[in-house]
């Protein structure tokens, strides 16, 4: 398993009280010595009794044995002011950011440079559902674009599973990558990183209850925006589907709206797969008609619009690149 120092770091520090990403962003940029972060600890933390930099190092090798203890099932481990660690996309407020990642396969496949487009959706999708998001994944894998998704199963096991026919998918996970979730999902998990794609996840230790998972899904959903430059919705129930179509004691699920919320907040493209004859009177579609009501900006997918937004991508990437690369050759 890949590590730097810098990582473990990182991760010891998350697991003092009242320390979370934001305090993580604000304080350290990374690669700090233990002696800095202990010092900002002690100040700046809430902690109650002073901490040694031998209580730091004793914790600290308490985490390398417990990441070390699932090496099979993770390639590594990157942390902010790690060289590969991946830029994220959009306007992110510092709770929000990413501060470390685990990894199964190819890391670069999250790289501001690299071209990806999540497609997420909903669990139960029908039979029509399905066909037309497979024609647009399969649009997008020709491009030569990565599809991210969150290896639920509907909508975005239909989107990895199309990606994977000539193209690379990444799959961001609620739980470790030793426990892979839905458990179902294994061997889709499995045929992704054989593939050259990636499996990345916050988390090196399981759920430790029903709200920690829940907030975890969350959390997950917001990964799956932060590192696309565009986002499409296949088909979701809106929160007032269930007293809309008299849906009572169904499960309906609520990810992919999140994903989408977490979207609009971060300033990433949106766009749904929406036919306004067609769909008008199918409750799967409602978040996508909401969406649509709400905001103009929000696309509705046809040939020609799903071109433009590939091109507009590959466009703006191109900008984004040159500028960084100018930026990095002033201040690097």
């Amino acid at each position: 398993m890949k590590y730097t120092d810098n990582a473990i770091n990182i991760i010891t520090t998350k697991t003092y009280k009242g320390v979370g990403r934001a305090w993580i962003i604000k304080n350290l940029r990374g690669n700090e010595s233990v002696d800095k972060i202990v010092s900002l600890l002690n100040s700046n933390s809430k902690q109650k009794e002073l901490i040694t930099v031998n209580d730091f190092e004793f914790n600290k090798s308490q985490t390398i044995n417990q990441i070390e203890i699932f090496e099979e099932s993770c390639d590594g481990i990157v942390a902010i002011g790690d060289e590969n660690f991946p830029k994220h996309r959009g306007v992110v407020k510092e709770s929000e950011r990413p501060i470390f990642l685990f990894y199964k396969g190819d890391i670069s496949l999250i790289d501001f440079v690299n071209n990806n487009i999540s497609v997420i959706g909903l669990l139960n999708p029908d039979e029509t559902i399905e066909s037309r998001e497979k024609k647009i994944v399969a649009e997008i894998v020709k491009k030569g674009m990565t599809i991210v998704s969150g290896l639920a199963f509907g909508c975005d096991s239909i989107a990895h599973k199309q990606a994977l026919i000539g193209g690379k998918t990444v799959a961001f996970l609620p739980s470790p990558l030793y426990k892979i979730m839905p458990a179902k999902n294994k061997k889709l998990a499995f045929e992704i990183f054989e593939e050259g794609g990636l499996l990345i996840s916050e988390y090196f230790d399981e759920h430790k209850s029903g709200m920690d998972l829940s907030s975890r899904y969350k959390e997950r959903d917001r990964l799956q925006a932060l590192y696309c430059d565009t986002i499409i919705l296949a088909a979701s129930y809106a929160q007032d589907t269930a007293e809309k179509w008299n849906l009572y004691g169904q499960k309906l699920d609520s990810g992919a709206r999140l994903a989408m919320g977490f979207a609009k907040d971060y300033n990433i493209p949106r766009a749904v797969m929406y036919d306004r004859i067609l769909d008008k009177n199918n409750p799967m579609f409602d978040l996508n008609r909401k969406l649509i009501n709400d905001d103009d900006s929000v696309t509705i997918l046809t040939q020609k619009s799903l071109e433009e937004i590939i091109e507009y991508i590959d466009l703006n990437k191109e900008k984004a690149v040159k500028q960084q690369n100018f930026q990095t050759g002033l201040f690097g």
